[in-house]
């Protein structure tokens, strides 16, 4: 066998580089997987949501207390007199900017000298720094028991008789003739006047029958105008001279009143005073 049948091949260079050549495509370049960053992101958001809401947490905590104790302290009620606060929405942007919006506070059975009521307080704009607020409003709701109370301080009104008969406050008074005890059933409708509460007679019932003024004075003469007058009902002594009454209504079972509260109860002194029924 001849060597040009099989000719030499020369041996491969060291110094060489090796280069694979295929037909397949070269592979497209890695993508960056980006969803770490993503997660990163959202834990960053939870962490800021959590932050905030825990500052709400805190700063709602802080106000309501104060609000409390400084309920508890100015109407000497004790300190676990449970108490409602309601400040709508978030409540840190309203400190930001020094105000809040919104504020109700309402209890019941609170101790108005010797009487108790149930009392809603709404304001809104309420300045934290001690401004004025755009309205102050209280409504003070008294029930049967709670109304028998306050009108047992007027003499000569039988408050012991008196029941709540929508829209008017039943009383039963008692007069006499020749020697015998009369009682006459007096319908009584509540009014504001002045700052007071006023009971006017409204219907008269002698027994069963249902009698008009004239006729009952006719018959009983003076002894009648017991049954026959309008009982004013000063309420100055027992609020601050800020509070003003502006309406009375019976409501069902509750004898409601409605009140307007001047932002000089702040810090005016004197419009924290308690009133007079002397003025």
């Amino acid at each position: 066998m001849s060597a040009d049948e099989h000719p030499t091949q020369p041996l491969p260079d060291p110094s060489a580089r090796w280069v694979l050549q295929t037909d397949a495509p070269a592979s497209a370049p890695r993508r960056t997987r980006r969803w770490p960053w993503l997660v990163a992101v959202l834990v960053v958001v939870v962490l800021a949501v959590a932050a905030w809401f825990a500052g709400e947490y805190i700063a709602r905590g802080i106000v309501e207390r104060t609000i409390r104790e400084q309920i508890t302290q100015n109407l000497d009620i004790p300190v676990d007199h449970p108490i409602d606060i309601q400040i709508p929405g978030p409540i840190l942007p309203q400190l930001i900017v020094g105000s809040i919006g919104d504020l109700t506070i309402s209890s019941e059975d609170v101790p108005l000298d010797g009487v108790t009521a149930d009392i809603s307080v709404n304001a809104q704009d309420v300045n934290i720094h001690g401004g004025d607020w755009s309205g102050g409003y209280a409504t003070v709701s008294l029930d049967e028991t709670q109304l028998r109370a306050l009108l047992a301080g007027i003499d000569g009104f039988p408050a012991e008789s008196v029941s709540i008969d929508a829209p008017d406050v039943r009383a039963e008074f008692t007069l006499q003739l020749f020697g015998f005890d009369v009682p006459i059933g007096v319908a009584l409708t509540p009014s504001a006047a002045g700052g007071d509460i006023e009971l006017t007679p409204a219907s008269l019932r002698l027994g069963d029958s249902e009698v008009s003024a004239q006729s009952l004075r006719d018959q009983f003469g003076s002894v009648a105008d017991a049954a026959l007058r309008t009982w004013d009902i000063c309420i100055a002594d027992r609020l601050p001279r800020a509070v003003e009454l502006t309406g009375v209504e019976v409501n069902r079972d509750r004898v409601v009143a409605d009140f307007e509260i001047s932002s000089a109860i702040v810090n005016d002194p004197e419009a924290q005073q308690k009133g007079s029924c002397a003025d």
